[in-house]
């Protein structure tokens, strides 16, 4: 049945979905910014046009059903999705505004879980009983291993860039490295918005399934991934600059060929997460690669402790919304 409580939540989903483009826009445009291969407003084309462009390619919703699955179907009422998008999106605007790239994965995640285990605990029942720990586990065990991984292949890529371009004139090597930034942005951010979008794809249709507007995950409507593509193609566009220097500068200087390699190395690793449904941060993964970047020119390249502040904020990221959303839930149940 649909309420004006379920419209509320979907336009706050919607919202998020903007939100996390134009929080997460740093993740494919930072790198090819610094490097000025393209300005900032043609970066964010760019990247908004392969964000959206993954509305045709990722028709699994692998990631989706995952993330409806974080929470027990038990526990789940419109008011627990409410909370968890409010705290989502009030972590996600205070990051923002002090330009720290956490991940907007994380705090949804974060925040509807917080919000299923609070119903769960004051409706008499266990508040692990809320969560499916299948899942999140895996969710959690990616906040380590996605910056990881990306760390990893771009080390390798970059290794391997520097042994094949040995003898290349650095005029000329820059120059192509600068035009196949555009192919690495590219994939990046086609591949950021298949798995960004996805994850309000899974609330919305969570959200639907609750109000019995649909039966279950697979008749989720055609309108919900083509207006969360849009959301976040949009919320790219907006930009997110605060973001985009800390990302494009403070974490190392970034040279057209290592751009190529960091931004390659965040692509292999949302392709290869999203193959298998793990909803992980594009933020935590890009991170991961530009550092493996720096690694390779010098341990003291990297400044380590802009890294460690941004680590930080990963590790508060789910505890915080899941606290904030919590805090939200109990106040609107004492309400009702």
């Amino acid at each position: 049945m649909v309420t004006t409580l379920l419209v509320v939540v979907v336009i706050l989903a919607i919202a998020f979905d903007y939100i996390n483009g134009f929080h997460d826009a740093a993740n494919s445009i930072a790198t090819i910014v610094s490097t000025k291969v393209l300005t900032p407003f043609q970066a964010v084309l760019w990247a908004a046009l392969f964000n959206f462009a993954a509305y045709f390619y990722f028709t699994d919703h692998k990631v989706a059903n995952t993330v409806a699955k974080t929470v027990i179907e038990n526990y789940i009422t419109l008011h627990v999705i409410f909370a968890g998008l409010l705290a989502a999106i009030m972590w996600n605007l205070l990051t923002w505004w002090y330009g720290i790239p956490s991940s907007s994965s994380h705090t949804l995640i974060g925040g509807f879980a917080g919000a299923g285990m609070t119903h769960a605990l004051l409706t008499g029942a266990s508040p692990l009983d809320a969560v499916n720990m299948q899942y999140v586990i895996k969710i959690v065990s990616f906040i380590v291993l996605a910056p990881i991984i990306g760390m990893i292949i771009s080390v390798i890529l970059t290794l391997i860039i520097i042994n094949i371009c040995r003898y290349a004139k650095p005029a000329t090597a820059e120059k192509w490295f600068k035009r196949l930034q555009l192919l690495s942005s590219a994939a990046l951010s086609f591949f950021h918005g298949g798995n960004d979008a996805q994850k309000v794809m899974g609330i919305i249709a969570t959200a639907l399934i609750a109000s019995k507007v649909i039966p279950d995950f697979e008749a989720m409507p055609a309108w919900v991934p083509i207006a969360c593509y849009s959301a976040i193609s949009l919320g790219t566009m907006s930009g997110g600059w605060k973001i985009v220097k800390t990302m494009g500068s403070k974490i190392t200087k970034v040279t057209a060929l290592e751009g190529v390699a960091a931004e390659g190395a965040g692509a292999v690793t949302l392709g290869i997460t999203e193959h298998f449904g793990i909803p992980v941060s594009t933020t935590h993964t890009i991170t991961g690669s530009i550092v493996g970047v720096g690694v390779v020119k010098s341990v003291s390249a990297v400044r380590w402790g802009v890294t460690i502040n941004l680590i930080w904020a990963w590790i508060l990221t789910i505890p915080v919304s899941a606290t904030l959303a919590a805090i939200i839930y109990a106040v609107i149940y004492y309400l009702k």
